[in-house]
């Protein structure tokens, strides 16, 4: 889908600024918002194939350096291949019992009111879409998480 399609210019505009602000936290310089927001499911579903092989933190970190840096598509048969090769992945082939578990999370997602990826959900509380680690302790502390070693 468009992003065009989804938000209004407005929103757009900060939504890109505050992107390219983030990314920048991470030493990411050359951050620009991609123009349409691409159906993650099959990418999703590998991932729960990662997951079962123990290898969910190698694809996460490989998908979002392909999406983010390299320019590649999560909607693409060959992009996902080549992702679950490079982390080494046995199966590059979604089961339904896959698909089923995305489906239950975006459900549940729904009934808390997450529209956002990636998405933390503490007890009943939802937070959605990319945010900084104030805003995730904030979002911790406030669904009754105690901090257990103080950050200066």
């Amino acid at each position: 889908m468009r992003l065009d399609e989804y938000f209004p210019a407005e929103r757009q505009r900060g939504m890109a600024e505050y992107m390219r602000k983030f990314a920048a936290e991470f030493g990411i310089q050359d951050f620009s918002q991609p123009e349409r927001i691409p159906n993650t499911r099959r990418a999703l579903a590998l991932a729960e194939v990662a997951r079962d092989e123990g290898k969910v933190d190698a694809f996460r970190h490989r998908a979002m350096d392909a999406h983010w840096r390299d320019g590649m598509n999560l909607e693409n048969e060959e992009d996902l291949l080549t992702i679950a090769r490079d982390v080494g992945l046995q199966s590059t082939e979604p089961e339904d019992e896959h698909f089923d578990r995305i489906d239950e999370i975006r459900e549940e997602a729904d009934r808390i009111g997450i529209q956002g990826i990636p998405t933390f959900v503490i007890r009943n509380l939802g937070l959605g879409g990319c945010q900084s680690f104030e805003v995730l302790e904030e979002f911790a502390q406030q669904a009754g998480a105690k901090r257990k070693v103080a950050i200066s």
